[in-house]
């Protein structure tokens, strides 16, 4: 049984990582003064980021039309038995339930969705470990079994400097954001049970950051291995510096540097920081 893997645009996984392990991916699109720009095709995190800067008009983002699903279904239905469709949180996204109902409709593959319950380089954690198990010849149970598992060992955390962008789209509430607002405060969020919330509302960006990092520390003495990234909108300096200064701190960590594209770039607002981490 020959297994295909699909993701979105939002793990943010590299045109040539992708082409080395067969990953196929749908873009989600970025409505910029009424253009639209399908992410990781039509703009690039700094060229949005550019783009933004200089208009008044706060960008909208829009999940892939159930057509793309469909088409990109049936074309793989040519050489494949099973799909397993591998996507960012359905709290904050309709991406994932495009996939279910597209896969209802095509025959002649059976495609497994996947609810990564999670975003960007960290749900790419999930696409990347599912075509290496791939190529190492497992069957789609198999793959979804790890992947299911790996759930409980994948954690991640950012910071933003203006939670308005959040609140605006949607992706965190009034209160929330009002709160935060207010007091000043750098909140460290996450995902609990597919929504963004705020995990710990702290008053710098330098204690914010020291605080992801004790929580990195707490798994990185329980665990033998781990995999880790570094994400940045638009503030590639700071994060490699964070990157260097955690590697040389976790030795038995991978870090890996990665970004807010256009479409998470939009909920979180430039200047955001991240770090995700996973069990090897």
């Amino acid at each position: 049984m020959r297994t295909a893997i699909v993701t979105d645009s939002t793990a943010y996984i590299t045109a040539e990582e992708r082409a080395h392990l067969n990953i196929h991916m749908v873009p989600l699109s970025v409505n910029i003064s009424g253009q639209l720009f399908a992410e990781e095709v039509d703009i690039t995190a700094s060229e949005f980021y550019e783009k933004v800067r200089g208009t008044k008009e706060f960008p909208k983002t829009t999940q892939p039309p159930i057509g793309e699903f469909v088409a990109l279904f049936e074309e793989l239905a040519k050489d494949y038995d099973e799909v397993i469709a591998i996507h960012l949180s359905s709290g904050i996204s309709g991406t994932y339930q495009g996939a279910v109902q597209a896969g209802e409709m095509v025959e002649g593959i059976e495609v497994h969705a996947f609810d990564s319950e999670i975003s960007c380089a960290v749900q790419g954690f999930f696409a990347l470990k599912a075509a290496e198990m791939v190529q190492q010849g497992f069957s789609a149970q198999d793959i979804l079994a790890a992947l299911a598992d790996m759930q409980q060992y994948t954690r991640a955390y950012f910071i933003v400097d203006d939670l308005a962008h959040l609140q605006r789209g949607g992706r965190l509430s009034s209160a929330a954001a009002l709160i935060g607002g207010l007091l000043q405060v750098k909140p460290v969020l996450h995902f609990v049970d597919k929504v963004i919330v705020p995990f710990e509302k702290i008053r710098t960006r330098k204690k914010a950051l020291k605080r992801v990092e004790e929580l990195l520390a707490a798994d990185a003495k329980k665990y033998e291995a781990m995999n880790a990234v570094v994400i940045h909108a638009n503030c590639e300096e700071e994060a490699q510096a964070w990157l260097a200064q955690l590697a040389a701190t976790y030795p038995n960590v991978n870090f890996t540097l990665s970004y807010f594209g256009p479409v998470i770039g939009t909920h979180l607002g430039e200047g955001a920081m991240g770090l995700g981490w996973t069990k090897k």
